[in-house]
């Protein structure tokens, strides 16, 4: 059980990552650290990702939450462990970790899966492992249709990183 003596003063976004990619936990990382990793000039607190749903790959989430003291999130001091059957549905959960917030989607905007986001990521060598990220293009088209005012906050800057990326190119 975690208590507030072991959680993180200061996440570790990038050991998190790691975690995640050496228990070969099928995921994709989507956004505000998705847009970092591209060069977008954008400031993130956590790490987002969307994960494979199938049943192996709830059971390495699992452990891999688990060994990292991962409990939900919440406004009261209730302490509530991930269970494999959170999982099974589509949802968010949103986790402090000993490393610091993670946030486990099954789905982002438009009711977009692991599945209907695979083809629009990019391949990132992090750390000995291929980190599968959502493309730029496709956070910024998700983006357009947020309600989330930090999002539209965003939009510009992803808009203008693109065309960075692309006029370098």
């Amino acid at each position: 059980m975690q208590s507030s003596k072991n959680k993180p003063t200061s996440a570790n976004l990038s050991s998190i990552l790691e975690e995640l990619l050496k228990a070969n936990i099928h995921f994709i990382l989507v956004g505000g650290l998705a847009a970092v990793v591209q060069g977008a000039p954008v400031s993130t607190i956590d790490v987002d990702i969307v994960y494979d749903r199938s049943n192996e790959n709830i059971t390495k989430l699992l452990t891999l939450l688990n060994s990292l003291d991962a409990t939900y999130r919440r406004p009261d001091d209730k302490v509530i462990q991930p269970k494999e059957a959170d999982f099974q549905t589509k949802g968010h959960r949103l986790f402090a970790t000993r490393l610091g917030p993670l946030d486990v989607l099954a789905f982002i905007e438009e009711n977009k899966l692991y599945e209907d986001l695979i083809e629009h990521t990019i391949d990132i060598e992090f750390r000995g492992h291929t980190l599968h990220v959502l493309d730029l293009e496709t956070l910024i088209e998700l983006k357009r249709t947020s309600n989330d005012l930090r999002d539209k906050q965003r939009l510009p800057v992803l808009e203008e990183t693109l065309r960075q990326i692309k006029s370098a190119q």
